[in-house]
């Protein structure tokens, strides 16, 4: 990687974050396009209905946590085209489903057709009661690379819009005092680090618009002890991973540093576990349902199949889950089944 001081202008080279945020956001980005995050790669939102459901079942919890409001607020933070509003909305039981206020927030257009009872924000609603939901959000909130040279300074990678890099200058101020807390780049020449200030920022404030409820964060994530040498920045195009090119035509992200975000009584634990702590579970139907059911059997053996491919390990359940309490007690029974099953 060649040195080049000199950011900014069109085609870079410039950081990472600034590339990322015009190759997504921009008036051509990647996340304009009218296909949506669905045409490129699959979520748990698009694996199976039993995610929606047991996002669904979160919601309860939290309604049931606040007293039963007059309006319990559900925030998909990150919202795609809308698909884990839409299919929350039809998973709620009839009495919460009355009282429930569905809010997607999005960068992108609203797009035609979506539920009418759904509001379409770019930014979270202010002073809100319920439940807000970031399922792979923050692991897009565009941030810095970081590279450790000859001589172990942590330098800014920059990056042409083609993606070739070239170091920058040396990482300073706020962002410097991230990596030492968070990542510190002591391994040697080389190491790499995605500068996770940004995420922190935007996690913190999408809390603060909570005026109670829960605050949860889903994504692909590691910790201080787990930090890849190397860093995560990658790119997605057409359900393939790619190189990271922040030209428009990929997805470009990299894996959230969850325990600098996290908060004050959060809980972070795998997906595997905060499913089955909210009842999905990939276990099999018994073989006498088959005699007695057939239909039944097969249906049941399609959901056990779509659960075990939420929470495999190796795979989407290994997920890492956020749960940030704002204006609840932890130790309410909204947690009590998931902060059993936190991790050690």
């Amino acid at each position: 990687m060649t040195n080049d001081d000199n950011g900014g202008g069109t085609g870079g080279p410039r950081g990472w974050r600034e590339a990322t945020e015009a190759a997504l956001y921009g008036p051509d980005g990647f996340y304009r396009r009218p296909e949506g995050p669905a045409g490129h790669f699959r979520t748990s939102v698009h694996a199976s209905p039993l995610y929606a459901a047991a996002v669904a079942r979160l919601l309860c919890r939290v309604d049931e946590a606040l007293d039963h409001p007059e309006e319990v607020a559900f925030v998909d933070m990150g919202a795609g085209r809308g698909e884990l509003t839409t299919a929350v909305l039809a998973a709620l039981p009839a009495g919460v489903a009355a009282r429930a206020r569905a809010y997607a927030v999005e960068r992108a257009a609203r797009p035609a057709g979506l539920d009418p009872r759904v509001t379409w924000l770019p930014a979270p609603p202010a002073g809100v009661t319920g439940l807000l939901f970031a399922n792979e959000w923050l692991d897009n909130v565009p941030v810095d690379v970081a590279e450790a040279d000859a001589d172990g300074t942590a330098r800014r990678v920059l990056v042409r819009d083609d993606g070739t890099e070239a170091l920058g200058g040396p990482v300073e101020g706020p962002d410097a005092a991230w990596l030492a807390r968070w990542w510190p780049l002591d391994a040697g020449p080389g190491v790499r680090a995605e500068i996770g200030r940004p995420r922190d920022e935007a996690w913190a404030a999408a809390v603060a618009s909570l005026e109670r409820g829960l605050a949860v964060a889903v994504d692909y994530a590691h910790d201080r002890q787990t930090r890849p040498p190397f860093g995560t920045l990658t790119g997605f195009r057409a359900g393939r991973e790619t190189a990271p090119v922040p030209d428009g035509s990929c997805d470009i992200t990299a894996h959230v540093a969850l325990d600098a975000c996290a908060g004050e009584g959060a809980a972070l634990l795998t997906q595997r576990r905060a499913l089955g702590a909210l009842g999905v579970s990939g276990g099999r139907p018994p073989l006498s349902l088959a005699s007695e059911d057939p239909a039944a059997y097969v249906r049941a053996l399609t959901r056990a199949g779509e659960a075990a491919e939420l929470t495999a390990p190796g795979g989407l359940g290994d997920f890492r889950w956020l749960l940030q309490p704002v204006g609840i007690p932890a130790s309410t029974a909204l947690l009590v089944d998931v902060a059993d099953h936190e991790e050690e």
